[in-house]
């Protein structure tokens, strides 16, 4: 038997208490929510409390969850030429309790944007899609899928809360 490859990540969309959400800007995608794969043996609040500090220097804490989100898809990464798998991802409010904005090897800038002009930031259609599911959060986990191309186009099959 041969079990399927899923990527599993976990994104923060980290709030600083005065109104702003936490953004960075990736060498690839642009500007997004901080967030990424999971290492192995690591859990999913672990691992997106990692990824906020490893891509924004921003120590956090994760508040509730907001989606589940499968990408049933494979495409291309930036190479061209690595296959990338289907994923499940998981997003989380999250709220800033240190630290200090700073870049790393996966990001050029990082900055706190007012909530409600974030949208005007990302270009990517998924995590718009995400973004907005945040935006309409009301109480109830969001599942989303949708299957990704590429990185920049996204065809949303199935939204409803669970």
């Amino acid at each position: 038997m041969s079990f399927p490859t899923h990527i599993v990540s976990a994104g923060g969309i980290v709030e600083d208490g005065k109104g702003n959400v936490l953004l960075v800007k990736t060498h690839n995608d642009g500007w997004v929510y901080p967030g990424g794969i999971t290492e192995v043996g690591e859990n999913l609040i672990d691992g997106v409390i990692r990824e906020i500090k490893e891509e924004s220097g921003i120590d956090a804490t994760v508040s509730h969850l907001i989606n589940v989100v499968s990408n049933t898809a494979t495409h291309k990464w930036h190479d061209g030429v690595t296959d990338v798998p289907t994923k499940v991802m998981f997003d989380f409010a999250c709220l800033a309790v240190g630290g200090e904005l700073t870049t790393s090897d996966e990001t050029s800038e990082c900055r706190w944007v007012p909530k409600d002009k974030v949208l005007e930031w990302i270009t990517l259609p998924a995590i718009r899609l995400r973004y907005e599911a945040y935006l309409n959060f009301n109480g109830s986990v969001n599942y989303l899928e949708y299957a990704t191309a590429t990185t920049t186009e996204c065809t949303a099959k199935l939204q409803r809360r669970v």
